[in-house]
Order: structure tokens, then C-alpha cells, then sequence
């Protein structure tokens, strides 16, 4: 804030002669001197100006001097100002006295003597222009340490997100060595086992019979790592803002038709059932590819969780929108977990007592539904199942990237 390079000098008295003299013998470049014939007008001035300094003439009529100075040490705004008073009264009339108990720093008589009332002015400036210098530099101070304060919580708030990076990223790969190794070693022992078979020349094991199962195993196992890895690189790809969208005409209720057909036999295994809802026909603007990822995330973390009962599908239009809703009978999502559910890595208590898996699915299914200018929610409650539901827009460009995230180990 820049400081005004002029001092405020205020001259008070009722002759104008005196005003016009005086001001000639204080007035400087480094100075605006204002000039008032009463106590009156005085008061206007102050309440407008800000004054280094006030030359007061103690007699005048209506208002004197000292009920000025009295009046303006009531006030916050004048209280500070330095008052000098003037007298033209003999010094046997102890006006000095009273001028220093109505708040005055100095008296002086007439004649004035030039040579001081110029001194006493040039102090009262000078201690004027370091207060206000001081002032300013103590708001810059005060303006720093702020800025300062800021930056801090910046750092700190910089340091808490590469903590948190670090932890997931050990999370990450606590939990992909965990996921990876359970298929693997599935795979690793139906191995051994089978070559103990053949070294016993036990080859009944081989039988056409038994060989559909056998590759049937060796399936799932590759498969859910697959998934697992397939995972992996969309976190990799969103985080770098890589995540493909390549929108075409797409039947949504075909598309829905096929993922629903193709998941009958891991229902099968959960001991479910899926019914579907669909019209016959639903066209949309969409990334096939993607909006199959979605169905699917969605059917899958149904039957994982909805403890072997039906799980439902509902494909329906809705103005400009489709809208697919997916319900399970299970376990269900508190209140609580309902917002950080559809964040990467995260999952309920109840989840991780029920089933294994990365926590990536609802996160990968709410980046897909966000590119897509659509929105994805869920309708829950603890113990009585959950219903998530995706609206995407039948036309429209998709969304623009969003900004990287903070990077961690899947980066």
C-alpha cells in the first residue's frame, strides 16, 4: 500500500489574516495545508482528512480552542492528531495550562516566532511520516506472515496428499500381490497335481470326460486374472487421462442382452438367477466397449454380493436419457459407505467378509459413466440389499478428461 507523499497540516482561526500568514510560513512541497475560520468548519475538515498536525488559535468566537481539542479528543478518528495551540493572550492568563489539559503537545504565543513555530512543524511531520511508514510496513509484515500462513497449508496440505499417495500405493500392491496370488496358485497346484497324475501314470484323470472341467478351472482362474490386470491398467489409463472413448450407435438393450447372457453361468455358480427388463430396442451414442464394462461391473458386484439371490435388471428410456438400474437382495451399503464406495481401492467391512477383490469396479463404472456425460448413484440400506442406477445421455459429446489426480503406485 503506498504512502501518501504529502502530510495533512490543519490551521484554525476566525482572521483570515492569520490563516493566510501562517500558512506561508509552514507551507512545504511535502505538504497540503487546509485552512478553517471556525471550530465549525474545523470539525467538517477532520471528518474528511486525515491530519499530521492541527494549529489551533485559542479565541474565537462561539466554539474556542480548547472546546475544539476537547471535542476532538472524544473521538477515535481525531483523538491522535497532534493539537498546537496559539494565543494572543498575556502568559499571565495560564492559557498554556489549560491548553495542555485539553490535550495539547505545545503552546505558543503571539508573535509568533518563525523560526519555531517552522521547527516544531518539521518534528511534528517528520513523527507523522514514520508512524504511517511504520504502520505500512507493519501491514506488510502482517500481509506476509498471512501469504506465509497460506503457503504452509499449502505444504501441509501437499505433504498429507503424498502420504496418502504412498499409502495407496502400498495398498495397491498389498493388495494386487494378494488378489494375483490366489488364481495363481490355484493354477501352480492343479499343476503339481496333474503332473503327479502323469509321473503315476494315473491318466484316468485325462479322460474325455473329466477334460471339460478340467479346462473349465483353468479358465476361471485366468479369467479373474485377467479382470484383475484389465483393472489395473484402466486405473493406470484414467490417472493418466488415457481412458479411450470412442462413442458409435449402440443398442443398449442388445448390449444388455448379451452381458446378462454372458454372466448365466457365474450366476449359475453364485447359486443366482438374473432376470432382465428391457425394451426391445434402446439406441444411444455410446462406447460399446465401456458401457459393456459398466453392465458388467455392475451385474458382477451384485452376484458377489447379494448372497445367492436374484438379482434383477432393469433397461428403460427416459426422455433423452437411458436409464439401467441393477438390484441385489444382499448384504447391502450403510449410509456412510455410500459416497466412498465409488472411490478406487475402497470397500465396506461387510464387502470384505463376503468377497475378495481390488475395490476397483465401482471406480472404473463412475469414471466410464463421467466420460460419458451420465451419472451413476445408489439406493441402500445395511442387510436389505442395494440398487445402483446409471443414466446416460441418448446424444452428446462426452465428457472432457478430468484433471490427473494425485499420482500413486497404479500411476
Amino acid at each position: 500500500m503506498p504512502i501518501d507523499v504529502q502530510s495533512k497540516l490543519l490551521i484554525v482561526d476566525d482572521l483570515p489574516e492569520n490563516l493566510l500568514a501562517l500558512e506561508a510560513l509552514i507551507r512545504a512541497p511535502d505538504r497540503l495545508v487546509y485552512r478553517a475560520g471556525s471550530a465549525e468548519a474545523a470539525l467538517s475538515l477532520l471528518l474528511e482528512h486525515e491530519f499530521a498536525l492541527a494549529i489551533v488559535d485559542v479565541q474565537m468566537p462561539g466554539m474556542n480552542g480548547f472546546e475544539l481539542a476537547e471535542m476532538m479528543r472524544g473521538t477515535e478518528r481525531t483523538r491522535h492528531i497532534p493539537i498546537i495551540f496559539v494565543s494572543a493572550a498575556g502568559r499571565e492568563l495560564n492559557y498554556a495550562f489549560q491548553g495542555y489539559e485539553s490535550g495539547a503537545v505545545d503552546f505558543l504565543h503571539k508573535p509568533l516566532d518563525p523560526h519555531a513555530v517552522v521547527s516544531k512543524v518539521n518534528v511534528f511531520v517528520d513523527l507523522y511520516q514514520h508512524r504511517k511508514a511504520l504502520r505500512h510496513e507493519m501491514e506488510l509484515l502482517a500481509a506476509a506472515h498471512r501469504k506465509q500462513e497460506e503457503l504452509v497449508q499449502q505444504l501441509q496440505h501437499t505433504q498429507h496428499e503424498l502420504e496418502r499417495a504412498v499409502r495407496m500405493r502400498d495398498d495397491f500392491m498389498s493388495m494386487v500381490s494378494h488378489e494375483l496370488r490366489t488364481p495363481l496358485n490355484t493354477l501352480y497346484l492343479e499343476a503339481q497335481l496333474r503332473q503327479l497324475h502323469l509321473s503315476k501314470g494315473n491318466l484316468a484323470n485325462f479322460s474325455p470326460e473329466r477334460l471339460p472341467a478340467m479346462i473349465e478351472r483353468d479358465q476361471r482362474q485366468i479369467r479373474n486374472m485377467v479382470r484383475l490386470i484389465d483393472d489395473m491398467l484402466d486405473v493406470t489409463r484414467m490417472r493418466r487421462d488415457a481412458l479411450s472413448i470412442q462413442t458409435k450407435p449402440v443398442d443398449l438393450a442388445v448390449l444388455a442382452r448379451a452381458v446378462v447372457e454372458n454372466l448365466r453361468q457365474q450366476a449359475e455358480a453364485a447359486g443366482s438367477a438374473i432376470t432382465l427388463e428391457a425394451p426391445a430396442e434402446l439406441r444411444g451414442v455410446w462406447d460399446e466397449f465401456r458401457i459393456e464394462q459398466v453392465l458388467t461391473n455392475l451385474l458382477t458386484n451384485a452376484l458377489r454380493y447379494g448372497g445367492g439371490k436374484p438379482v434383477e435388471m432393469v433397461v428403460e428410456q427416459a426422455g433423452g436419457t437411458a436409464r439401467v438400474s441393477v438390484r441385489d437382495n444382499g448384504i447391502g451399503i450403510a449410509p456412510e459407505d455410500q459416497a466412498r464406495i465409488f472411490e478406487q481401492f475402497e470397500r465396506t467391512e461387510h464387502s470384505r467378509q463376503h468377497a475378495a477383490g481390488l475395490g476397483l469396479g465401482l471406480y472404473i463404472t463412475r469414471k466410464i459413466v463421467d466420460l460419458h456425460a451420465g451419472q451413476i448413484g445408489v439406493q441402500s440400506a445395511a442387510g436389505q440389499g442395494a440398487r445402483f442406477t446409471v443414466e446416460l445421455p441418448l446424444q452428446g459429446e462426452p465428457a472432457a478428461p478430468e484433471a490427473p489426480e494425485t499420482p500413486a503406485a497404479a500411476a
